[in-house]
């Protein structure tokens, strides 16, 4: 563990742990067996979730987002039985300096007020209507448990696994942070409604969540609570499509009829696939590094930190 200051990405930081070198291409299939194993395995909270909760708004949406419990539990038990692995554990857990109950809060008023700027552009332009449909405080509460359960799943593989192996094997942090980027947004292809500028989208917050890894002691907790804090923005506050899906329980509901779409909204994937999410994310991209880049960071190595041998 190293204290550093005003590092550049093009640093190389030359260090014992470089002496063994793990694949990109064996850390993106990894990562590939983790999302499909906890696909998998989300069918038997799907299951029986379906079962215990009904067909209701609430229970469709909540279900949406809790079912990746399965990638949580597929991902955790993969970590400790292939012990290479083990020290990811500690990656996410509270040994890790930036992953505190500060950050924690902070990442999800970024996330708010990333996807708050949007949905206001979009409105103040006129390319969407909303009105109020309900706010009733426990399933409120609990769909920000369950968008909270998806989002750092996602966070759990990319910035949590990959980011941290693709860091044990290369130098250069721009593999680090532009590498899970790329993959995570890969990944997202399939979504319904994609388009060229929201995959760019997508690439641009994944390469933010990186920074603030790189730059804020490694906060996971910071990525997972700003990821979470977008989603259910978009969908649950605002029920806007999120990847481009509209899920039934939202705050406010869309006039879907009157949406049109423009630079700041995609009628299709919401206002993620537009130029002003994207200037939205590339000055938060800008001030991440101006700060970042004027402070003292813990620079910690995870396998520095646990015995974890193949």
């Amino acid at each position: 563990m190293t204290e550093k200051k005003n590092s550049s990405f093009f640093d190389q930081f030359h260090t014992d742990r470089y002496t063994k070198h793990d694949s990109m291409i064996k850390i993106i299939f990894v990562g590939i067996v983790l999302l499909l194993g906890g696909q998998i395995l989300n069918r038997i909270p799907e299951f029986l979730l379906g079962k215990i909760l009904g067909s209701s708004d609430f229970a469709l949406t909540f279900q949406h987002y809790v079912d990746n419990l399965g990638v949580w539990i597929f991902c955790l038990a993969w970590f400790w039985f292939i012990t290479y692995n083990r020290p990811v554990l500690t990656a996410i857990g509270p040994k890790m300096k930036g992953n505190t109950w500060k950050m924690l809060g902070l990442g999800l008023l970024v996330g708010f007020a990333q996807n708050a700027l949007c949905v206001l552009g979009a409105i103040l332009h006129g390319d969407i209507y909303l009105s109020y449909d309900r706010f009733e405080v426990i399933p409120m509460i609990l769909l920000l448990f369950a968008v909270f359960v998806q989002s750092s799943s996602e966070e759990l593989i990319c910035r949590g696994f990959m980011y941290h192996r693709l860091k044990r094997g290369y130098r250069s942090p721009l593999v680090w942070i532009l590498g899970n980027s790329i993959v995570f947004s890969v990944l997202h292809l399939l979504n319904p409604g994609i388009t060229a500028f929201s995959f760019l989208n997508i690439l641009l917050i994944a390469v933010f969540y990186s920074l603030i890894l790189y730059y804020f002691d490694n906060s996971i907790w910071f990525t997972m609570a700003a990821h979470t804090g977008w989603n259910y923005t978009q969908n649950i506050v605002f029920g806007l499509p999120n990847s481009g899906q509209v899920l039934p329980y939202s705050f406010m509901k869309l006039d879907a009829s009157n949406a049109r779409n423009s630079w700041v909204y995609d009628v299709k994937f919401g206002v993620e696939g537009t130029v002003l999410a994207c200037l939205v994310i590339l000055i938060s991209i800008a001030v991440i590094w101006f700060f970042g880049s004027r402070r003292t960071f813990t620079d910690q190595d995870v396998w520095d930190m646990v015995d974890a041998r193949p």
